[in-house]
């Protein structure tokens, strides 16, 4: 299976890099991973509702050049489906069994996604109603999937 991850912006702080790499290579003995950055947009001070839209589209224009037709899109927003870990590694388990060997996942800006790259995606996740900084949320999200990968193959994870 390969996994890519399609997220707007770079890892600033060392602590959040250190750990992406930590998981990419745990990951590397469950799957392909791909890290795919898109720049992001500087959001100015007080901007109106047209300027975040703005902002978002051209994020948006940045992800789509990634997006491919015969991968499983998985986009992540609040208002996405909430999974429990068991759940979500028989969501990839599911994917992978209906013959689909590529999964990307979308992480938005600071303003989130613009509804261009939710209309691609086969399904949205979210993994809290609350706000994380996106540099954080890639950790989160790689740290899920490694710990999916624990689940389907029997392997012990930590509850």
């Amino acid at each position: 299976m390969k996994i890519t991850l399609i997220t707007v912006g770079k890892i600033k702080e060392k602590f959040y890099a250190d750990a992406v790499a930590e998981y990419v290579k745990r990951l590397s003995r469950y799957c392909k991973l791909e890290i795919i950055q898109v720049a992001d947009e500087k959001t100015p001070d007080k901007a109106g509702e047209a300027i975040e839209e703005a902002i978002k589209y051209k994020e948006a224009e940045r992800i789509l050049k990634y997006v491919r037709e015969d991968a499983c899109v998985v986009s992540l927003e609040i208002q996405g489906q909430m999974f429990d870990s068991a759940q979500f590694a028989h969501e990839i388990e599911s994917i992978a069994s209906k013959g689909t060997s590529h999964i990307q996942f979308i992480i938005g800006g600071s303003l989130g996604l613009h509804q261009e790259v939710c209309k691609k995606a086969d399904f949205a996740v979210s993994f809290s109603k609350m706000t994380f900084p996106h540099q954080l949320m890639r950790v989160i999200l790689l740290e899920q999937i490694y710990r999916a990968y624990r689940i389907i193959n029997g392997e012990p994870y930590h509850k």
